[in-house]
């Protein structure tokens, strides 16, 4: 038996443009179901807004989203949580890291870190904190700074 665990983020109306943000950065796959296709409008003007979406990539990578409802209390907070993307090569998470930089504000720029090859933490065009680094032996070491 395994369980994995997937990074679920919500939004407030832009669930959609994460999700496709996410898919250019990392590719694969993007399945999106609004409140309109799953039947369960109350707000109309929230009916194409994303009741579950996905993102799932050949590579490992895997994101879902959805759109809180205006009916629904939503306060992200600050630093409430952070996606960590962690890959096993500086080339393959700088990749990355160019692609999540679209728009984004870096909080600490990629580099060399005591515990990793590479490091780096950014808050993306949609406010979601994303931490960089390559693993290094069992789980990676880890930290951030913030």
């Amino acid at each position: 038996m395994s369980v994995t665990t997937t990074t679920h983020l919500n939004f407030r109306g832009d669930a959609r443009a994460a999700l496709e943000f996410y898919r250019s950065v990392f590719g694969g796959d993007l399945a999106v179901v609004t409140y309109r296709d799953a039947g369960a409008v109350q707000e109309e003007s929230e009916a194409d807004q994303v009741m579950w979406g996905q993102v799932r990539a050949g590579n490992g990578f895997r994101v879902m989203a959805y759109d809180v409802p205006s009916r629904t209390g939503f306060d992200r907070g600050e630093n409430s949580f952070f996606v960590s993307l962690r890959g096993e090569g500086v080339e393959e998470v700088t990749g990355y890291w160019r692609g999540l930089c679209d728009g984004a504000t870096v909080v600490v720029p990629i580099g060399p870190a005591g515990w990793a090859p590479a490091y780096g933490m950014l808050r993306d065009r949609f406010g979601v904190v994303w931490v960089v680094d390559v693993s290094v032996g069992g789980d990676g070491g880890g930290g951030h700074d913030g």
